[in-house]
């Protein structure tokens, strides 16, 4: 990394670079003398107080101090990585909103205020199918959202009013439903909110989940082969739901899985009176496939039945005139990664979960 100019060491940047790309180079507290460099790469995200605060793709938010600086200069934007098709952030944050919809939402400007509520009886009981219906008085237990997803507000584009205000909308909102504020944001990719990122961080928002979003082509998928007999359904039933992660899911969590454009569900059937050895779910809309709930048996992992189910949704898809795909995968998932990554997919951004300040932390999230 060359900071040098006729040999010298130089800080080229100031707080007038806040919101463009940058890389520092500064040095330990060790001191100048012996004393170890640190590059950092990433958006210049605020410069307050002698301290910098650089954000970088991961969503990592280094400080540094001004003092400690040796040489720093504003750099171009990352290259696109072009593992998979084109597609801008908003593009593809739009699709997956559309494939896994909230029972209730709410516009804020161009903001989407999402909310899909289940109810808990106070015994720790799963979610009752019934409950859901009842006014909010009318309610014995506790209420939840199903998956992060669908009860978080998705901030892309303008509120339409002063960021404050905005949070303060959306804290209100969550809280007239029962539900700690979330907000759902992006970073690491082209177009993502490593700005509003740290603005939430300054304000006290507390970023709690870290997943990815793939992409790759469709084709590729639709190709391989597919042992044994996957079947498709446009409706998800009993059987379905035996194998998925989330078992005794609500009416609520069903309107959510059911949601979208053109929502097929895959099943390879496991032995009689057993739960489907896999299963798998795919929302086709214009040029997009969006794949999720994956699962396999655990006894019977490593036989390629999840390719085959994906397979399967993806010949589905290209049916219906798709040829793009994606999918969120969760960090530390490395057979999914690894699955997902021989099928030609690879990272496009990744996206966070904050939390609103002084909201009870959603531990009853199962994911993302």
């Amino acid at each position: 990394m060359e900071f040098s100019v006729g040999g010298r060491l130089e800080v080229r940047i100031n707080a007038a670079d806040v919101g463009k790309r940058v890389s520092v180079r500064r040095i330990d507290e060790a001191g100048a003398e012996g004393g170890k460099f640190t590059d950092t790469v990433g958006l210049l995200t605020s410069w307050d107080g002698g301290v910098l605060v650089i954000t970088r793709r991961t969503g990592e938010r280094v400080r540094i101090a001004e003092s400690s600086l040796v040489a720093g200069k504003v750099v171009p934007a990352a290259p696109a990585r072009r593992r998979g098709p084109a597609a801008s952030y908003t593009e593809l944050a739009r699709v997956a909103a559309r494939g896994w919809q909230p029972v209730e939402r709410e516009l804020l400007g161009d903001w989407e205020l999402r909310a899909a509520v289940e109810v808990v009886p106070r015994d720790g009981g799963t979610p009752g199918r019934a409950a859901v219906a009842r006014p909010w008085g009318a309610v014995v237990g506790r209420r939840q959202g199903f998956t992060r997803r669908a009860n978080s507000v998705l901030p892309v584009g303008d509120p339409g009013r002063p960021l404050d205000e905005a949070l303060a909308r959306v804290q209100a909102w969550y809280a007239e439903r029962g539900l700690p504020a979330y907000a759902q944001l992006a970073t690491g990719g082209e177009g993502t909110q490593e700005p509003l990122c740290a603005e939430l961080e300054r304000r006290g928002w507390t970023r709690e989940v870290t997943a990815e979003l793939w992409t790759g082509a469709l084709a590729p998928v639709a190709d391989r082969e597919r042992p044994g007999g996957v079947v498709l359904s446009r409706a998800v039933d009993e059987s379905w739901l035996s194998r998925y992660q989330r078992k005794g899911a609500s009416e609520v969590a069903l309107k959510v899985l059911a949601s979208g454009p053109s929502v097929w569900f895959a099943a390879v059937p496991g032995a009689a009176g057993e739960p489907p050895a896999a299963i798998g779910r795919c929302v086709v809309d214009g040029r997009w496939a969006g794949f999720a709930a994956v699962e396999v048996d655990p006894a019977r992992r490593r036989r390629g039945l999840a390719s085959a189910v994906m397979a399967a949704l993806a010949r589905q898809a290209l049916d219906e005139g798709a040829s793009a795909a994606w999918l969120q995968v969760e960090a530390d998932n490395a057979g999914a990664r690894a699955l997902y990554a021989g099928l030609g997919f690879g990272v496009h951004h990744l996206y966070h979960h904050y939390r609103g300040p002084d909201a009870p932390s959603a531990e009853t999230y199962r994911s993302p």
